[in-house]
């Protein structure tokens, strides 16, 4: 260790300072003293001023403090020596100089001292800079003797003692020097200057003695060395020593006041401490013992809990049975843990459980059938009341059977009902037909066995009794399943509302929870701050709060676990079905409450909801497709229902659409499967009502013979109801004494209509179409495609019939006259007319996208007018010939009118008699002008051919007396008498 004149003072034995300490004397005489040894500010503050206690008096709990002492030193050696802040302890403890820098402190800096900067020597130093330089320059030049005399003599004093060292060889300076090693043994006494022969001879003695010699002298130089180290560090070594003896003193003192505070300590034990402590373990030992009792009360409820589940199962409450399960299980993994007795317990509840499941899952399956295969007459809701008594209802018990399912994740329940359903839709069908059969002697079950043999035999009225309670016994049907499903609704809504307010309960209760536990924790630091006395660890106060939040916390989840398996007893002793479905519903709910984390999500929750309507909406699919089977089994009977009578099919219809909307209001399902078949049907009905109205009227134009008809009262009445907007059929009326007679015309809005008797009857067989339309809406567009084929059929054959002559063949007509064509005309007229009515009456049973097919009237209307046009023409085409016949032979000659011009009146006269009473008016007056025309046209060729032109001559004469002729005769025909022949232009204007 390093020396140092100002060392701490060292503690003599004898000396004469005060308080038993040693300090050295100042040498006064000496001109240069050392200042006195000053105190470090931190470690020693205050210096005593009285006479003091020894270090054998040790610190006192109740003396004054403001003395102080060596025990109120802020650094000690201990702390000194374990500074904690250090990387690793400072090996030059003892050998530091004892002064300001003996600890590292950290000095404040004063208050009064400015902060000095190197800006504020700035003027000294550009002061004595020349005045440094010359200085140092001076130093160069001539050191300092003493400095030169120090660093010589040091300088000396090292190279002697380097040399002395040197003749040392280096093995023994090497830190692995070691004589056990034979090498390092050998080289330090070389052997082979030793005789090896085994005798002492002179040389061999001289030489060991000078190897003596050698290593004493090694060993002198290095002690030597070693003095003269120890001399260079003496004071600081003795200082050392002096300082542990020092150490040692204080050590003893620090000795004995540790066995004085001991001793006090415990006094203070005895005193203050054993009577509390006592205390303290007679109610932990008490809280001990409230635990066991309750324990064991809780061992006694959790042994009842096997014949409480027997008691609930057998009264069907699966719920509670289930939920005293799941507690006890949670008892026994909790509270009850490793007790030997109950360790077989666990897994019996799991069986039991299990067989819970199955239980529910068959008491479902059975409570679904016997539901759904009760006698469709009775109530059509769940029963509220069972017939047996002192039992629970099939309410009651189908809620209790959905809440347990429920709760035990058994989502899959609705599929167990959809099956029994199926099965109960087919026994419906079956029995209906069962019971009608009964009542009907031509069928023999013994003999038809199959149930769609059965429906083919039946008369139509039969089967469509039988249909009709079909449709009525589905509606019941349906009406109980909608009813089951209601329940079934309102129990998982039930579930799904109580875990919603649970969940509320808890997110507002964990709230409160943790401002208690803030405001707890608060009053329990400020109780822990005034506990100082302490027991295996822990505060007192810790200790009592602890046994009493423990004591708290047993009582509680011993008395709630306790509660609800005696809640779970006292439900399957005092279960009884007079007490009404409240207390059930609020025991539910409490163990909905208590069992939440077993209960479904609340997505599962809703995907049952749908799943139910999604069931409501099967149950009605499956009734229209029990009833499709049933209208196609009659069906394939040799197209029975396609030779029905309109109707027949009508009420079909009427009946399947009532049955389809009932369905469809109850279920909230358009079910389109029994639509479909009835389309089907409906279809193939249309089909062959289209293929007899077409071969009807096909016979009766073949029959036809194109003579005027009369017209029977009932077509003029149904002409009439047509004209007030009434397109349907009229009832037909028995015939009386006051019936009309026929009429010659048909009269529709003041016009009188010539038809034959084809066209009244084709007028009644639209009217067929349309009142089917009426009946049946969903054919509409069928019906107006056959409708439309049936006019054009009507127009093309007439054409045929009367244009092309085929009637000439077919009814054995001989020719083919005017009126016969005007007839034509005028029935096809009629047709014309009522399109536009047929038309506007099919707009209103079609929707707005299939306005499409209306197109084809309009096609036909222009087909019939063609038509209508080409008759015309064939009227004006008959006389033109006529006229190129006669007006070829004409001659310009006396007698006057001549034969010509009295043959051409004569044709014209019969025309007009022909077609007068057929055609209108205006009809009649535009044709004359046509013929008019065409009479002009050849009459100007022939007057052309013969040369007679308009010179007044006597030819120009014998002419316009022929002209003045016909000109009389056509203008005295009825309906002619204003019509202008225009007669001035046969002649060709003068060149």
């Amino acid at each position: 260790m390093a020396s140092s004149h100002r060392s701490s003072p060292v503690p003599r034995p004898g000396g004469g300072g005060r308080d038993g300490i040693y300090r050295k004397e100042r040498d006064s005489s000496s001109p240069r003293s050392r200042p006195p040894v000053r105190s470090l500010p931190d470690v020693c503050p205050k210096e005593p001023t009285g006479e003091g206690r020894g270090l054998c008096d040790g610190p006192s709990v109740v003396a004054e403090h403001d003395r102080w002492t060596v025990y109120s030193s802020k650094v000690n050696l201990p702390a000194a020596l374990n500074d904690p802040r250090l990387a690793k302890r400072e090996s030059d403890f003892f050998t530091k100089t004892w002064g300001l820098d003996f600890a590292e402190t950290e000095v404040m800096p004063s208050f009064y001292l400015p902060n000095i900067s190197r800006e504020d020597f700035g003027p000294y130093l550009q002061e004595m800079a020349q005045r440094e330089r010359i200085h140092e320059r001076c130093k160069m030049i001539c050191p300092n003797k003493d400095d030169v005399d120090a660093v010589s003599s040091i300088t000396s004093n090292h190279e002697k003692s380097r040399a002395e060292l040197e003749q040392v060889p280096k093995i023994f300076m090497k830190p692995n020097f070691a004589l056990e090693d034979p090498a390092t043994f050998n080289t330090v006494l070389p052997w082979s200057h030793f005789n090896s022969a085994g005798g002492k001879s002179s040389r061999d003695v001289a030489s060991s003695k000078l190897l003596q010699e050698k290593l004493s002298h090694y060993l002198d130089v290095v002690e030597v060395s070693i003095a003269r180290q120890i001399s260079l560090r003496s004071e600081a070594f003795f200082h050392a020593m002096s300082s542990q003896h020092e150490l040692q003193d204080q050590l003893q003192e620090t000795q004995r006041a540790v066995a004085i505070l001991r001793g006090r300590t415990a006094a203070m034990d005895r005193v203050m401490c054993q009577g509390p402590l006592r205390a303290l373990r007679t109610a932990l030992a008490r809280n001990n013992c409230v635990k066991l009792h309750n324990k064991l009360k809780l061992m006694a409820a959790v042994h009842q809990t096997q014949p409480t589940v027997q008691l609930l199962l057998s009264t069907s409450e699966f719920v509670g049975a289930l939920e005293l399960i799941a507690t006890t299980k949670e008892v026994l993994q909790q509270e009850l843990q490793g007790i030997h007795s109950f360790r077989h317990l666990g897994s019996q509840l799991c069986e039991l459980e299990k067989l819970i499941d199955k239980m529910m899952v068959e008491d479902f399956s059975m409570y679904a059938r016997s539901d759904l295969n009760r006698s469709l007459k009775d109530e059509p809701q769940v029963l509220e009341k069972d017939r047996k008594p002192n039992t629970a209802s099939q309410k009651e018990r189908l809620e209790s059977l959905v809440f347990g399912l429920l709760r035990q994740r058994k989502l899959d329940f609705l599929d167990i009902y959809s099956d029994e359903m199926i099965l109960a839709a087919k026994a419906i069908v079956t029995q209906s037909v069962a019971e009608c059969v009964l009542h009907i002697e031509e069928i023999d079950t013994e003999v038809v066995t199959k149930l769609a043999d059965q429906m083919r035999i039946m008369t139509f009225p039969q089967w469509f009794e039988v249909l009709k309670n079909v449709f009525e016994s589905f509606l019941f049907f349906l009406q109980r399943i909608k009813a089951t499903l209601s329940v079934i609704r309102n129990v998982v809504l039930e579930v799904l509302d109580s875990n919603q307010k649970n969940r509320l309960l808890e997110e507002s209760g964990s709230a409160v929870s943790g401002q208690e536990a803030s405001q707890t924790s608060l009053v329990l630091q400020g109780e822990a701050e005034l506990a100082y006395l302490t027991h295996e660890g822990l505060f007192i106060s810790d200790a009592l709060n602890e046994a009493q939040q423990q004591q708290a916390a047993a009582r509680d989840q011993s008395s709630t676990v306790g509660s609800r398996i005696q809640q779970g007893r006292a439900e399957g002793a005092g279960s009884d079905v007079a007490s009404g479905s409240t207390e059930t519903f609020t025991s539910r709910d409490q163990n909905f409450m208590c069992g939440e984390n077993m209960m479904p999500t609340e997505l599962e929750m809703n995907r049952v909801i749908n799943n139910t309507q999604e069931l409501l909406h099967t149950a009605s699919d499956v009734s229209h497709d029990r009833c499709v089977k049933v209208l196609t089994a009659r069906a394939k009977q040799d197209g029975s229902l396609e030779r029905l009578s309109s109707a027949e099919f009508v009420c079909l219809s009427q009946a399947v659409e009532g049955f389809a909307r009932d369905t469809e209001e109850l279920c909230g399902r358009h079910s389109v499967s029994l639509r479909g078949a009835l389309q089907s049907q409906a279809n193939r009905f249309v089909h062959r009502f289209h293929e007899e109205r077409k071969t009807k009227l096909s016979l009766l134009l073949d029959n036809e013979r194109w003579k005027q008809a009369e017209v029977p009262a009932e077509f003029q009445d149904l002409v009439n109801s047509i004209a007030d907007g009434r397109i349907t059929l009229p009832e037909r009326k028995t015939p009386g004494p006051d019936d009309r007679k026929p009429t010659e015309f048909l009269l529709i809005n003041g016009q009188k209509y010539a038809v034959v008797g084809t066209v009244l009857l084709l007028i009644r067989i639209f009217l067929e179409y349309c009142q089917c339309v009426n009946d049946i809406p969903s054919i509409a567009t069928d019906m107006l495609t056959r409708l439309s084929d049936l006019l054009k059929h009507f127009n093309s054959r007439s054409c045929q019939l009367v244009l092309g002559a085929g009637a000439l063949q077919v009814v054995g007509l001989k020719t083919i006259t005017t009126k016969n064509l005007a007839l034509a005309s005028r029935c096809l007229q009629l047709v014309v007319h009522y399109i536009p009515i047929i038309r506007s009456h099919f707009e209103t049973k079609l929707q707005p996208k299939q306005f499409s097919v209306l197109r084809h009237f309009d096609h036909i209307t222009k087909d019939y007018n063609d038509h209508i046009a080409e008759i015309s023409a064939k009227l004006v085409a008959i006389m033109d010939s006529l006229f190129e016949k006669v007006l070829s032979k004409y001659e310009v000659k006396a007698p006057m009118p001549s034969a010509c011009f009295r043959n051409v009146c004569k044709q014209m006269t019969k025309m007009h008699e022909a077609i007068s009473e057929l055609l209108p008016e205006e009809q009649t007056q535009m044709l004359f002008l046509r013929i008019n025309a065409s009479f002009k046209l050849h009459l100007k060729r022939q007057l052309s051919r013969l040369g007679v032109i308009n010179d007044g001559g006597p030819q120009h004469g014998l002419v316009v007396v022929d002209v003045a002729f016909y000109t009389g005769n056509v203008q005295a025909l009825k309906s002619l008498e204003r019509l202008d022949l225009n007669m001035a232009e046969i002649w060709e204007q003068k060149r």
